[in-house]
């Protein structure tokens, strides 16, 4: 099987990380993996927060339900949509999803652990107020990353038969 498909199968989200720092280098290769996503006529309308100061850290975790999981990342990335590149509504929104899931392969094969949190979302302006960002840019989702403190996450999928509607052969 090939290396890709292996780091989808494996990638699990990680909610737990030892206090050792992320490397700014390994923040900034997963960040160009995110901007190698497809995007409608390559707009490329993808923005990022990078965030490792833990006073940062502590306002950011004030502002969502997993504050938990933001106090224990050494590192945070900030996912926008910067909404004077958006050519298309649907389509912007797929291509950072696209940004997102290729940053968490990247993450998985650093050797590190992340988990896509969208709760925050409902405190998205105050997240923006904390970066002082205007309304140009929206907040998609927020990454935070680390070391894992173990690697025992289960998960399970449902069967091709669940999923797949109908097959014309």
């Amino acid at each position: 099987m090939s290396e890709i498909l292996d780091a989808i199968y494996r990638r699990r989200s990680i909610r737990e990380f030892t206090d050792e720092k992320v490397d700014q280098g390994l923040l900034h290769e997963i960040i160009r993996a995110g901007t190698w996503a497809p995007s409608g006529l390559n707009n490329q309308p993808w923005r990022f927060v990078v965030v490792q100061n833990t006073a940062l850290r502590e306002e950011l975790a004030e502002l969502t339900h997993y504050g938990h999981v933001v106090r224990s990342a050494p590192a945070l990335i900030a996912v926008y949509l910067d909404q004077e590149a958006m050519y298309d509504t649907v389509k912007d929104h797929m291509g950072i999803g696209a940004c997102i899931q290729n940053m968490l392969l990247a993450v998985e094969a650093c050797g590190l652990g992340a988990v896509w949190l969208g709760e925050i979302l409902k405190n998205r302006q105050e997240v923006n107020r904390v970066f002082s960002l205007g309304q140009r840019y929206a907040l998609m989702a927020v990454l935070a990353i680390g070391h894992p403190l173990h690697r025992d996450q289960k998960s399970t999928r449902k069967e091709i038969e669940e999923v797949v509607l109908v097959e014309f052969l």
